[in-house]
């Protein structure tokens, strides 16, 4: 497998890369210990991870935690992928997570505030921005997503662990989406095999919202790397995203992500944004 790695950020505690796997083999990696403690950050494509023999899906509506020695594997079913990997170093974990030595792990939703700060993140790095910048952007994403990890962490603690069926459905499902986008509610259900009411009541256990929000939170993600990238054709845009017009791309992406997708890509993309790249 072909992997193309810009390096974004290079400090003494903090490292970026812009990472990009290209023809990756078929079937799962060989089992391998995480060298370092490591959030990757998906802008494009879908995997699978398997982590000390736990399997998730990562899309672009998600962040997969690395932890060192943690052994893990990789496999890539719809082909290459993009992503951003954010390493950190120990005292920088321990310093986000409170003093607490207990790294969360597995994976966690991100949320329209997580996805604009990891744009702005790998923009403004495209701009030249300088390290003081990028690293303090870094830690706040960072920070963010380590506390959505904590928390889901005191969640499960408190409950059974969930049947691994059904996180198996739900796996089949995200994974489904992230391939086509314009999947109906039935159609999902054929694909993994349950009725669209069971798969939407497990769906929302799982994640904490329904099919449809999620499918729009992956679509505007989606778009906004699209947009980063300086993507103007919006209708073409709405058209490969599934969104049933431009209008309704702009209406979505607006309520999700706050801006409608013009000012987002002056803000994102490589030609048009501001002096400091700030929201």
């Amino acid at each position: 497998m072909a992997v193309e790695r810009t390096c974004l950020l290079d400090g003494d505690d903090l490292y970026v890369a812009d990472v990009s796997c290209l023809d990756p083999p078929h079937g799962w990696t060989e089992v391998r210990p995480a060298p370092v403690f490591g959030l990757v950050l998906v802008r494009r494509g879908m995997f699978q991870g398997r982590a000390d023999g736990v399997e998730q899906v990562l899309d672009p509506a998600c962040v997969y935690v690395e932890r060192m020695g943690c052994e893990q594997q990789f496999a890539h079913p719809c082909g290459g992928d993009v992503y951003t990997e954010l390493v950190l170093s120990e005292p920088q974990v321990a310093e986000l997570l409170g003093g607490d030595p207990e790294v969360p792990q597995g994976m966690a939703f991100t949320t329209p505030g997580t996805a604009m700060a990891h744009r702005l993140l790998v923009a403004r790095a495209r701009d030249g921005a300088d390290s003081f910048e990028l690293a303090e952007r870094t830690l706040a994403l960072a920070g963010e997503v380590l506390s959505v990890l904590a928390s889901a962490a005191r969640i499960e603690s408190g409950r059974p662990a969930r049947d691994a069926e059904r996180r198996r459905l739900v796996d089949a499902a995200r994974a489904a989406l992230a391939a086509d986008l314009g999947l109906g509610l039935d159609q999902l259900g054929r694909a993994v095999g349950c009725s669209p009411y069971h798969l939407s009541r497990i769906f929302r256990a799982a994640t904490g919202e329904g099919i449809a929000r999620y499918r729009n939170r992956l679509r505007v993600t989606l778009a906004l790397e699209r947009l980063t990238e300086g993507e103007t054709r919006l209708a073409a845009l709405a058209q490969e995203l599934g969104f049933t017009d431009q209008a309704h791309l702009t209406r979505v992406v607006h309520r999700t992500a706050g801006l409608p997708p013009g000012r987002l890509r002056a803000l994102l993309g490589p030609a048009g944004r501001g002096a400091d790249g700030r929201a």
